[in-house]
């Protein structure tokens, strides 16, 4: 089977970027790094971003063995996956932080924590179950070296980026402010809603191929 076509695998950065939303964890960001000096925010800010991922690449080249050590097929995972991303999307629509990423009690742990760069930074907030998710299931859509290559490579892309747009957290957060942010990250969940959904039927279509 080839590698799919290049409108795809932008298709797969754009979900990617909508479910680790890094502009909507700016805020997170710099909470949880208040008391560090810029040189130090800096630092947490790309460990985080590197921890991220290498662990989406990790699961990247170890989708397929998880799936199969678990006896779950590819359609099962669409849909279970789909409902796990529709639900975080819903919380980002009302602009705020599903607790599939982070409870109430891993936030008053992270709160005390010296080092937040690869917990709870890097994950679960950035590859946090809905980004994993979302690689493995478009790990399953070739079994080509060249379609795990542009994959890693959109993964790689969304780490720098995150690690940029958190070195430069203050400053954007002072640009968009708190309503800025939100409106982001609204867009990033509607983003994330029609994905979900679309993970959804595609999988219950192979299950019943009845509804098809």
């Amino acid at each position: 089977m080839e590698a799919g076509t290049m409108s795809e695998y932008l298709k797969f950065f754009v979900a990617l970027l909508a479910i680790v939303n890094p502009v909507g964890m700016l805020p997170i960001f710099i909470n949880m790094t208040a008391n560090q000096e810029r040189a130090g925010r800096n630092k947490n800010g790309s460990i985080a971003a590197v921890s991220m991922g290498v662990i989406l690449l990790v699961v990247l080249f170890s989708g397929e063995a998880i799936l199969r050590f678990f006896g779950i097929s590819v359609d099962s995972f669409q849909v279970g996956g789909g409902i796990l991303i529709l639900l975080m999307a819903i919380s980002m629509l009302n602009a705020k932080m599903s607790n599939v990423k982070q409870t109430k009690e891993e936030e008053l742990d992270s709160s005390e924590r010296e080092s937040v760069a690869v917990v709870p930074l890097g994950t679960p907030l950035l590859a946090g179950p809905g980004a994993i998710s979302t690689v493995i299931l478009y790990s399953q859509h070739s079994p080509s070296a060249l379609h795990a290559a542009y994959l890693a490579t959109g993964i790689v892309a969304l780490a720098c980026l995150t690690a940029l747009l958190f070195r430069l957290a203050p400053a954007i957060t002072r640009l968009l402010g708190r309503t800025g942010i939100n409106i982001v990250t609204r867009l990033m969940g509607l983003i994330m809603a029609a994905m979900g959904v679309e993970f959804i039927a595609h999988g219950l279509k192979q299950l019943f191929p009845i509804l098809g």
